[in-house]
């Protein structure tokens, strides 16, 4: 059993610019409407040979990211595995540049703030059910890959590591970015028999 969970390409709507806190909505709808613009390392093309089972969220940028990888057959696209909803505030005159508004609203979100988005404990509770997932169809000798999102796969890395599989802490930041995690055979062996998967 193997997962892989990959960020997706570089999406073609930059977030960049200055812009009030009133207008962080409708960025995030053109965000998350918007497809790839670039094409996935030949390392993390290496790092897919073989698989045998592709999920992805329903987003554009993760689903266009498995067409770059040269992949055809989904076998699940689910908002189960999307990225969080960052909140955010209904008004606001104030111009930042996004990058600092998007920062800000993080660990505001750290913070508890949940307006307009998805909750941190929400977020962690639906990383455990998608890494709960993943481990079932990865039953077996299934690689799983999954082609996801930057700061939604790091919670799931984390519920992976909590599940009983080894690998990295942090599955990779940067776009087409990956972590490799297996299961503690032990550990694994007393999930299967137990029926806790």
């Amino acid at each position: 059993m193997q997962i892989t969970l990959i960020r997706h390409g570089r999406p073609e709507y930059q977030l960049s610019g200055r812009v009030r806190a009133d207008e962080l909505p409708s960025i995030a709808e053109r965000y998350d409407a918007s497809g790839i613009m670039d094409t996935p390392p030949t390392t993390t093309i290496d790092a897919i040979a073989g698989h045998d089972i592709v999920v992805c969220s329903h987003l554009k940028r993760s689903l266009e990211s498995v067409s770059a990888l040269g992949i055809s057959d989904i076998h699940l696209s689910d908002p189960l595995f999307a990225e969080t909803m960052i909140p955010h505030f209904d008004t606001g005159s104030i111009a930042l540049p996004v990058g600092i508004w998007v920062g800000l609203l993080r660990l505001l979100w750290l913070l508890g703030f949940a307006a307009n988005g998805e909750a941190l404990s929400k977020a962690q509770y639906r990383a455990e059910q998608a890494a709960e997932k993943l481990m079932e169809l990865a039953t077996g000798e299934n690689h799983v890959v999954l082609v996801g999102h930057g700061l939604f796969n790091y919670f799931i890395a984390g519920a992976l590591l909590k599940k009983g599989c080894c690998g990295p802490r942090k599955p990779g930041r940067d776009y087409w970015e990956f972590g490799c995690y297996q299961p503690d055979a032990k550990r694994w062996a007393a999930r299967v028999v137990s029926g806790n998967l």
